[in-house]
C-alpha cells in the first residue's frame, strides 16, 4: 500500500502540517489495493452501508465512544456548546454546535467568508484548473451539478472545495450574504410518499443505488470523479455583492445524512449556519461565476501546488471581484 501522507497548511500557524488520518490504514486498504478494491464496489461504496453506520451512531451505546476520541484527537471542548459528558449519541456529539462566537466572521460587505472548517482548495478558474488531489485531474461541472444549463452558466468560475475530516466541526454555512433557494438533491434519496418504490428498485437492483465514496484524497488522488458520482445537495444564492452562487454539500462514506436547516426564500446573513453532516467526513463546494470573487493568495498559491489550506469557518475566503 502506498504510504504517501497528506499534507495540508495550516493558515493560522503557517506552517506545513501531516494529517492525522481517521480510518487511515482501513482508506488505504480500501482503494490502493486491488482486494480492497472488490470489497469497495462490491460492499463499502453502497449508500445502504453508511445508512446503517449512521443509525448505529445514532444509538445510546454509541455514546461511550465520544470521550475517547475527543482525547485522541485533542479537540477544544472550551468551543462546545454542550459539556462533552452530556452527548447522548456519537452522532449527537459529531454534529454539535458551537458557542456563540467561537468563529468569528470576517467583516464586509464585499468579502466573502469559507463555509466550513476543514481543509481548502481554491481556483480562480476551474476550466483552466487541473491536478486538483494529483496531477491531471479536472474538475467536471455538468457532472457535478447535475444540470448543462448551469454549467454553462458557471463555466469559467471560481471554486471551491472544503474538505472535512471526522475530528472537524460539521456544520456547514453560507459564505455569502443573499437569498438562497431549494436545495436540490442530485444522484440521492429523499423520502416522499413515492420514495418506498425508488427504495424497493434498489433493493431490486443494487447496482442502480447512488454511491458513497470517500472523500479523502486518498480517494480522490485515485479519482476525482466521486466528487460527482456521491449523493449531493445544491443551494443557488442569490447574493446582492457576488451574484449567483452555488453552494453544494457532498456525501460521502459513512455521511449519508446531509441536514439542511435554512429556510428557503428567507435572506440569510454571511456566515449563518445552512446545514450539518451527520457521522463521517465530506466536503462543501462553492463555485463564483466568472469575475464575481478574487481568492486570497494563499489559498490560491497553495491549491496549484495540490496543497489544501486548512482553516476555519468564517475566515477569508476573498473579496467581490
Amino acid at each position: 500500500m502506498s504510504a504517501e501522507p497528506i499534507r495540508y497548511f495550516h493558515r493560522a500557524k503557517q506552517v506545513v502540517e501531516t494529517e492525522q488520518i481517521y480510518g487511515g490504514d482501513w482508506l488505504r486498504w480500501t482503494y490502493e489495493t486491488g482486494l480492497g478494491r472488490l470489497a469497495l464496489n462490491a460492499l463499502v461504496k453502497r449508500a445502504v452501508v453508511s445508512r446503517y453506520y449512521g443509525w448505529k451512531m445514532s444509538q445510546r451505546a454509541s455514546a461511550h465512544r465520544v470521550l475517547p476520541f475527543i482525547v485522541d484527537y485533542d479537540l477544544d471542548v472550551d468551543e462546545f456548546a454542550k459539556k462533552p459528558y452530556s452527548f447522548k449519541t456519537f452522532n449527537e456529539f459529531f454534529c454539535r454546535a458551537l458557542k456563540p462566537g467561537a468563529r468569528p466572521i470576517a467583516r464586509g460587505d464585499k468579502v466573502a467568508v469559507l463555509p466550513a472548517d476543514g481543509r481548502h482548495l481554491a481556483f480562480q478558474n476551474v476550466d483552466a484548473a487541473e491536478g486538483f488531489y494529483a496531477k491531471g485531474q479536472r474538475f467536471d461541472l455538468k457532472a457535478f451539478l447535475g444540470s448543462e444549463e448551469l454549467a454553462r452558466e458557471f463555466s469559467g468560475g471560481s471554486l471551491l472545495i472544503s474538505r472535512l475530516c471526522p475530528v472537524d466541526y460539521h456544520r456547514f454555512h453560507f459564505p455569502v450574504a443573499g437569498m438562497p433557494g431549494e436545495a436540490r438533491l442530485v444522484n440521492g434519496f429523499q423520502w416522499s410518499s413515492k420514495a418506498w418504490k425508488r427504495w424497493f428498485q434498489w433493493l431490486r437492483e443494487p447496482w442502480s443505488a447512488p454511491w458513497l465514496h470517500s472523500v479523502s484524497p486518498i480517494a480522490l488522488r485515485q479519482n476525482l470523479a466521486y466528487l460527482w458520482e456521491n449523493k449531493r445537495m445544491v443551494t443557488l444564492v442569490e447574493s446582492p455583492v457576488f451574484g449567483k452562487v452555488a453552494v453544494c454539500e457532498i456525501g460521502a462514506t459513512m455521511v449519508g445524512s446531509i441536514v439542511q436547516t435554512f429556510l428557503p426564500g428567507r435572506a440569510v446573513a454571511k456566515g449563518e449556519e445552512k446545514g450539518l453532516f451527520k457521522f463521517g467526513g465530506s466536503c462543501v463546494v462553492t463555485i463564483f461565476r466568472p469575475g464575481r470573487i478574487r481568492f486570497d493568495a494563499d489559498l490560491v498559491s497553495h491549491s496549484a501546488n495540490q496543497t489544501e489550506v486548512y482553516a476555519k469557518m468564517g475566515e477569508r475566503l476573498g473579496a467581490a471581484g
